[in-house]
């Protein structure tokens, strides 16, 4: 298997697996043993900015490896994928820009929060979707 075949799952993985460390590690880490939710949040917020922009990045990855010479056998795992790329994408957005400053900023916290957990898991299930679709179709011929 060539690394052009390989990349879109690589990708994919690590899409899901960095969703995974960080929204289910590493920040219920941070509130169980930081000093101070307060301090808490603060870094969790860091984590979830670089959490956005490694997943904009694995997205914009598996959209470009979606094309290619061979377009009509690479569009078989992407017809169905994209749909969850494109959603997963616009979910990391929206958390970026238009949910994390409003948690930051402690309006309606309860709110926010739970749109914005909320909104992760959804994320969390589109690189879910993307990453089994891709390996599926990766797999041995």
């Amino acid at each position: 298997m060539s690394l052009r075949e390989r990349l879109p799952v690589f990708a994919a993985a690590l899409w899901w697996g960095s969703l995974t460390a960080v929204g289910f590690i590493a920040v219920p880490l941070l509130f169980a043993h930081l000093p101070s939710p307060q301090l808490a949040g603060q870094m969790a917020a860091r984590l979830f900015t670089a959490q956005s922009w490694l997943s904009l990045a694995c997205g914009l990855l598996l959209l470009l490896s979606a094309r290619g010479k061979e377009a009509a056998a690479r569009m078989d795992w992407a017809q169905g994928a994209l749909l969850f790329v494109a959603a997963g994408l616009l979910l990391a957005m929206l958390l970026e820009y238009a949910v994390a400053p409003r948690i930051v900023a402690r309006q309606d916290l309860k709110l926010w929060h739970s749109l914005g957990s909320g909104m992760y898991l959804l994320q969390w299930v589109c690189a879910a979707v993307v990453l089994w679709k891709v390996s599926r179709s990766a797999g041995p011929s």
